[in-house]
């Protein structure tokens, strides 16, 4: 078995808490520019240091190695002054001590024969411990001492080899003249091994330093920004109750410094919003009382006017021609204005919230079938050809088969009265998770700005225009309602002079949330 670890998800984990977290963003961004500060200043002070140590010991052992090379200078020229010349490997020792006596320090010491000399040799190459010419010694340093006056050094960097590593150093050399005119290089290595180790130190020094530094600015700026960013995440989770309708949520005062004073205005504006969200409400309320009142007071007059009507729409015929119109009239708007009276309740219930749906399992085909035949008397009328297209598979849903039927019946009307007589299509679908039914007309359509108030209570496309289905102007408007209360959503899509579509999309069960429909918008159409 393979184990292999999620790098994308803890990558976006990662963002989505940097991009949730104010109080992260702001520790982390104080923690990188300390960081970037400490390090920039830090290595300016390593740099200070580091060169000021060289530049002081470089100074100190290159005077002490000129100081050492004038006193072996000045024994070979006592030994030759005083004729003891004889034994040079003599004096050559007395001139090795005399450089030791000088340096403060052991160095590495090497009296080494200058070259491009002919002859034998008064001296052999003396050298410490240690010491090695080859290593030690480049070629460019010894044509610059063999090119320099007595008594001027010339000095180099060196990398000096032990047990374990390798030290730091400089090599110094200086020209010496011998009796008989031959000439000889003094070398002097200095070890800097302590200079490198107080370096160390204060390089380390400087970095636990650092370190603690930018943990101290990183803890107080996680104190600070808790501090602000508490309050400010009270206030959030205050403002997400409040949008959420829990108008007694308040934020807590305590002090008089800024976060008080927000905390003061916001509890403020909090009274006023309570406020004026319950003067809407009990205005809502009257409203929906009185519109539930009227309608059903008004059922009671209503009825006796419609038997009445009814009574002199039957016996029209005897009527002279005027009064027969009368009663035709008088029929008609009384059928429209019961029709308004019951749209009317109906968009009461919905805005008090008394609509109780009776979900029961319905195939749509069968559903559309229905309120097709509904509409046929209309739809010869206009002649208008309906056809329902419905390919197969899951039609069945938990709906309340009356309100769709009205959606579906409200849909086809509008398709009748605005198709201009093209045929329309109904269209039927259904996958795993919800059911779809679009009418698709090809008539006048709409514009942008007419689509935005097409589910608008009393609002039409076309005031002027003469409809045949006697609409209340509610229609759409309890659509929508219907299909909500379902959890749907009821849609439209409209092109000027290519006609209008509308979709109804519900979850194929009671809960269920939609995430998609069936049938696109507008559905494609077959060739």
């Amino acid at each position: 078995m393979v184990l292999r670890f999620d790098w994308r998800g803890l990558l976006d984990r990662a963002i989505r808490q940097w991009r949730g977290s104010l109080q992260l963003r702001t520790v982390a961004l104080t923690l990188v520019l300390s960081a970037l500060a400490v390090t920039v200043v830090g290595g300016y002070i390593v740099t200070s240091v580091q060169a000021n140590l060289f530049d002081q010991n470089q100074r100190q052992v290159v005077a002490e190695a000129g100081r050492a090379a004038v006193a072996a200078q000045k024994v070979f020229t006592t030994a030759e002054e005083s004729g003891g010349t004889d034994d040079l490997e003599q004096v050559k020792s007395d001139a090795t001590k005399a450089v030791q006596n000088i340096t403060s320090t052991t160095p590495l010491i090497g009296i080494l024969r200058a070259p491009g000399q002919t002859g034998q040799a008064p001296l052999i190459d003396s050298v410490s411990e240690g010491f090695s010419p080859q290593t030690m010694v480049s070629s460019d340093l010894r044509a610059t001492v063999d090119a320099s006056e007595q008594d001027v050094a010339s000095w180099q960097s060196i990398a000096i080899p032990n047990d374990t590593a390798v030290d730091p150093g400089i090599i110094v050399g200086t020209l010496l003249h011998l009796p008989q005119g031959e000439q000889y290089e003094l070398y002097i290595v200095y070890n800097l091994r302590p200079v490198q180790d107080t370096l160390d130190f204060v390089q380390g020094s400087l970095l636990l330093a650092g370190v603690a530094l930018v943990l101290l600015i990183g803890a107080v700026a996680y104190l600070v920004v808790r501090l602000v960013v508490g309050p400010v995440r009270v206030a959030a989770e205050a403002s997400e109750k409040l949008a959420a309708g829990e108008l007694e949520s308040r934020l807590p005062e305590d002090g008089d410094d800024e976060l008080s004073t927000l905390a003061r205005s916001f509890n403020r504006m909090a009274d006023s919003l309570q406020s004026q969200i319950g003067q809407l409400a009990d205005l809502s309320r009257v409203q929906q009382r009185f519109v539930s009142d009227v309608s059903h007071e008004l059922r009671t007059p209503l009825t006796t006017i419609r038997m009445a009507g009814e009574m002199l729409y039957d016996q029209r015929k005897g009527f002279p021609a005027a009064t027969a119109r009368t009663a035709e009239l008088l029929h008609t708007q009384t059928q429209r204005f019961e029709s308004l009276l019951a749209d009317l309740l109906e968009m009461s219930r919905y805005d008090a919230g008394a609509v109780q749906l009776e979900l029961e399992p319905t195939n749509l085909v069968r559903l559309a079938e229905d309120a097709i035949e509904t509409v046929e008397p209309l739809s010869r009328e206009k002649h208008t050809e309906i056809r329902l297209i419905a390919p197969g598979g899951y039609f069945e849903a938990d709906v309340d088969a009356r309100r769709v039927r009205r959606v579906l019946v409200n849909l086809l009307g509008n398709a009748i009265d605005h198709g201009d007589a093209k045929p329309i299509d109904v269209y039927v679908d259904s996958d795993e998770d919800a059911v779809a039914i679009a009418v698709r007309d090809h008539g006048i359509g709409m514009v942008d700005a007419e689509m935005q108030h097409v589910f608008d209570r009393f609002w039409r496309a076309d005031p002027s225009r003469q409809r045949s289905t006697g609409g209340t102007g509610l229609g759409l408007a309890i659509s929508l309602e219907d299909a909500t209360v379902h959890g749907g959503a009821l849609e439209v899509w409209s092109e000027p002079s290519q006609g209008s579509c509308f979709r109804l999309t519900l979850p194929r069960r009671r809960g269920d949330e939609l995430t998609g429909s069936p049938l696109g918008l507008p559905p494609e159409e077959n060739p």
